[in-house]
């Protein structure tokens, strides 16, 4: 397998996560409001439960990981592990039983627990695994980027073709068509997983075992980087439920541009592609700390001169796309930080606690997503938004915040924890130690 085999396999894993997670994230709430039949005050309870299931699952999958040895690895049996129960749940938690209202909604509590579980079974593994496939900085960071575009991928495909698919196979039956596009889905991200299994080996070891330590072991091999990486993905995807929640309303409302919106969906998510396609060559010659506080000023930037030319066509579409190139940048540089904060933990407690980290971003993630989501929600319902109505003044102005003024703020954060990140100083040093160990112990 030469180097863009396992790239490409190991990449197009999140393409598979993201066609199940990204269709959940925009389609799943109306298709339980107005398919399934349940009410939206019950999916809501249900999505914020679910949650909680999430942190036990998420930190459960990384010890998991952390105590797994096999002729595989750690994180690649679980591609297999998890491949058919994904497609097996994504089909049940999208089938309507004939069931009563109190028997429909007990269905979806448990489809929807087991489909976040099976997606936990494999992507937690996809975020452990980069330290493993390669000790090569450069390598690692093409892996990650590969990734990102991989993901971005699957969102985009979501967003263009699942309401045709649904129309197409249901033919006016919502629920039939889609059952039979997420059926799809789900198989061809079985498939994908058994791809990144054969695309990939794990042939760096971890210089030390977790196998029999305890819990509060692991913790203790978590450090003060951990915990940044922990705060930058809270507040990434913060950013991230900002802007894609709020573009919408600002350019429907507050620009009276609602004929851009198709335009603007597709610059949001196409617009990042050239700085991933860069960042490994970037990250040869600039600390991801600098590339970090530059996405950041880019994404600034960006926000203002939409701002400070809503009325002038040019000025918004540059501003969309630098705002683009400047959260992608972001999102790209934070899971590049990963793998380096996996071997700091190593390097400095003497622990291997990939899965633990992994499990941790992953709740960060999930938490920083459902909060904003809810605080957004709440903030536009004080501002008294009325749905498809003229908007009032005092509306007006809080979606302008939502969109202009929380995003720079929480760039303004992202830039505070980078201010204390590190590793980029200790790397070289960090990769000698461990190819020490590692020889060593061999």
């Amino acid at each position: 397998m030469g180097k863009w085999g396992k790239r490409i396999g190991y990449g197009i894993g999140d393409l598979g996560c993201n066609l199940v997670f990204s269709t959940m994230a925009s389609y799943l709430m109306v298709f339980y409001t107005d398919v399934f039949g349940i009410t939206a005050a019950a999916a809501g309870t249900m999505m914020l439960v679910t949650k909680f299931i999430d942190a036990f699952t998420d930190t459960g999958m990384g010890l998991i990981v952390d105590r797994t040895n096999t002729k595989w690895g750690q994180g690649r049996p679980y591609f297999l592990v998890g491949a058919v129960p994904f497609a097996v749940f994504t089909f049940l938690t999208f089938y309507i039983p004939d069931f009563g209202s109190s028997g429909k909604l007990i269905w979806a509590y448990v489809t929807y627990c087991l489909l976040c579980t099976a997606y936990t079974v494999v992507n937690i593994p996809l975020n452990t695994i980069v330290p493993r496939l390669t000790s090569d900085i450069y390598e690692r960071d093409v892996l990650v980027s590969t990734r990102m575009i991989c993901a971005m991928a699957g969102t985009a495909i979501v967003m263009s073709i699942t309401e045709p698919m649904v129309r197409f196979f249901g033919k006016g039956d919502e629920a039939k068509g889609y059952l039979v596009t997420m059926t799809i889905y789900g198989i061809a991200a079985m498939f994908i997983f058994f791809v990144t299994f054969a695309s990939t080996k794990e042939v760096v070891k971890p210089t030390v075992s977790q196998k029999h330590s305890s819990l509060k072991e692991d913790f203790k091999g978590l450090t003060g980087q951990a915990w940044i990486l922990f705060l930058l993905n809270l507040f990434y995807f913060s950013l991230y439920v900002v802007r894609s929640t709020t573009v919408i309303y600002y350019f429907k409302y507050n620009l009276g541009r609602t004929e851009w919106l198709s335009l603007v969906g597709i610059l949001g998510i196409l617009s990042g592609l050239p700085i991933l396609l860069l960042l490994p060559a970037l990250e040869k010659k600039y600390s991801k700390r600098s590339l970090m506080f530059f996405s950041i000023v880019l994404y600034i930037l960006g926000d203002l001169l939409i701002y400070a030319g809503r009325s002038q066509a040019a000025c918004l579409l540059i501003g969309l796309v630098v705002t683009g190139l400047g959260i992608y940048g972001i999102f790209g540089i934070t899971f590049a930080m990963q793998p380096d904060v996996i071997d700091y933990s190593e390097y400095k407690k003497n622990a291997s606690v990939a899965g633990l980290i992994a499990a941790f971003q992953g709740f960060f993630v999930k938490g920083g997503m459902g909060l904003t989501s809810f605080i957004i929600g709440a903030f536009l319902k004080n501002g008294g938004y009325v749905a498809n109505a003229v908007q009032s003044e005092k509306s007006l102005s809080y979606i302008e915040i939502c969109f202009i003024w929380i995003p720079i703020a929480l760039c303004v954060l992202i830039a505070a924890l980078t201010y204390f990140y590190k590793l980029d100083s200790l790397r070289g040093e960090m990769t000698r130690e461990l190819e020490m160990r590692r020889g060593t112990k061999g």
